[in-house]
């Protein structure tokens, strides 16, 4: 099997190529070769199989057939800017996060028009796609309302997925994220980002902001979780998906205060007392058109797993993150 991961610089993509090379097969079928690209050229890890590492931007011309011309017969697509820039820079988000995705698609189907090919596609969608008026808790045939330009990107990239799928151009799954907590290193321009800094910060024995109310709540996963969900994407049997290819992953919800009191059960109040209060009222708005809750009862009837409480997301970044030898 040959394996592609676009984004694999990033921090899903490292812990996915960790996984990835670990267990050295998908499904039953070992994996012969891996390409690891980025906007950056991705660290190469050593192993025992092909690995090629490559700095590529699937928005300009002809980087996307270059990498469809191999053939890989799956593919992981996590590449994308993150919603503060997206929302901040409106042309860079539709040419990263739409073009750069169409592109990906279309070389795939004009590869498969030079013989038969069609390869399993996992694109990370998100919970973004959804936006005000909302219910507590979001069903799964809840209609796509994004208040964001980064959500509405993600909405139109899964009804291209669902729709070059429905052609036999691609096996498309489209996942939608929780956000990832606690995300390790430093903190990126994601709105959502200090959802993990006042986590990761404090742990770390740092001052961490929050700039909204500990009332806001949130659906999250850990970044081991997500790794799963992407494993799962990559062998399940799409035959159940139908027409809809997008699914929103199982998750957990809860609000900033019960972040802190985990934090607090976890570490202890010296933790919690690092964490210093600065509204932020342009990501207060941001976050305010953010869903909450899901019954994500389709993912979960078709084995997708996350946790079920934040002392269990925490204690995984300690062990994952801040355990000496990982």
């Amino acid at each position: 099997m040959k394996v592609l991961v676009i984004g694999a610089a990033g921090m899903v993509g490292r812990k996915l190529t960790a996984a990835l090379l670990a267990a050295g097969q998908v499904g039953g079928q070992a994996i012969e070769s891996l390409v690891l690209a980025d906007i950056i050229a991705p660290a190469k890890p050593a192993a025992d199989i092909a690995i090629t590492t490559l700095a590529t931007d699937l928005s300009e011309p002809g980087a996307a057939a270059a990498l469809a011309a191999a053939r890989p017969d799956l593919i992981f697509h996590l590449a994308a800017i993150v919603s503060g820039e997206a929302e901040a820079d409106f042309e860079k988000g539709y040419r990263i996060n739409l073009d750069g995705t169409r592109f990906l698609f279309e070389a795939i189907r004009l590869e498969g028009a030079k013989g038969p090919y069609r390869p399993r596609l996992v694109f990370t969608s998100s919970i973004a796609v959804y936006g005000e008026p909302l219910p507590a808790v979001i069903g799964d045939s809840h209609e796509h309302t994004p208040l964001t330009s980064y959500g509405t990107q993600k909405a139109i990239c899964e009804l291209l997925l669902a729709d070059y799928s429905r052609r036999g151009f691609l096996d498309g799954v489209g996942i939608r994220l929780p956000t990832i907590a606690v995300r390790p290193g430093k903190p990126n321009k994601a709105a959502s980002g200090f959802f993990s800094g006042i986590i990761r910060e404090p742990l770390a024995g740092m001052e961490a902001i929050l700039p909204v109310e500990e009332s806001v709540q949130h659906w999250f996963a850990s970044p081991r979780a997500a790794v799963g969900f992407l494993l799962h994407a990559a062998q399940m049997d799409t035959a159940p998906l139908g027409q809809q290819r997008s699914l929103t992953m199982p998750g957990l919800s809860v609000t900033v205060a019960e972040q802190i009191a985990a934090l607090e059960r976890v570490a202890g109040p010296a933790a919690v007392a690092l964490i210093r209060r600065q509204p932020d009222a342009v990501v207060a708005k941001i976050v305010a058109g953010w869903p909450r809750a899901f019954d994500a009862q389709r993912a979960s009837q078709l084995g997708f797993r996350a946790e079920t409480s934040f002392d269990e997301i925490i204690r995984i970044h300690i062990a994952d993150e801040l355990t000496p030898g990982n």
